[in-house]
């Protein structure tokens, strides 16, 4: 599953000239990063990485409620190849086990997210890793989100991950998404893509 992310990812790749001109368009959104969201939301905010090897990360976007963590956002990021000098230091920092998008910010970079599928897929809590992170009981469905992260700081952009995100269902659902981000479902994910994506969201972290 983790090649297929990989495979999926590097066959998305765009040049800078393209990334440039998205910028300006509808189809990229500069938008609250989840950490402030979480944050104003629920009170609080945290991030644990959960795995993590080369190029990829798995992590776990938590509030505190009644002293446990709970897992509002279950994200697996998958890191462009060869990262640009430019960004190289804060990759570092983010590598570190830091948030992504706090470190960017920190450092005036802007953040996009380019969507390429808005969804949701079922869970069942006896059987999901994920539905353990977040407390959940019961089958329930989240909402799934999936997009290239976008950099740009004077005039320039540059790609810098693909990334997969399961929201828990008491803070986004696929309407939400959809209300936030421009999205074109005519250019939607393969059945195929989707399912192997799901798959590897409930997959067992190997850390």
């Amino acid at each position: 599953m983790l090649e297929y992310f990989e495979n999926f990812s590097q066959s998305r790749k765009i040049s800078p000239t393209v990334l440039a001109a998205a910028l300006g368009a509808s189809t990229t959104e500069t938008l609250l990063l989840n950490t402030d969201r979480i944050e104003q939301q629920f009170g609080s905010y945290g991030i644990d990485i959960l795995a993590s090897e080369a190029g990829l990360r798995r992590s776990s976007l938590y509030s505190i409620a009644n002293g446990q963590r709970v897992c509002r956002t279950y994200s697996i990021v998958r890191f462009t190849e060869d990262p640009d000098s430019r960004f190289g230091s804060e990759h570092t920092t983010v590598l570190a086990g830091n948030s992504l998008g706090q470190v960017f910010r920190a450092h005036g970079w802007s953040i996009h997210k380019q969507t390429l599928h808005i969804g949701s897929f079922n869970v069942d809590s006896a059987n999901s890793e994920v539905s353990h992170l977040m407390l959940l009981t019961g089958a329930q469905t989240l909402a799934l989100h999936v997009y290239q992260l976008l950099l740009a700081k004077n005039t320039q952009a540059f790609e810098y991950a693909t990334i997969i995100e399961a929201h828990h269902p008491d803070y986004l659902s696929k309407a939400d998404l959809l209300d936030m981000y421009h999205y074109d479902d005519s250019e939607s994910l393969s059945a195929e893509s989707l399912l192997r994506l799901t798959a590897l969201v409930q997959s067992k972290n190997k850390g």
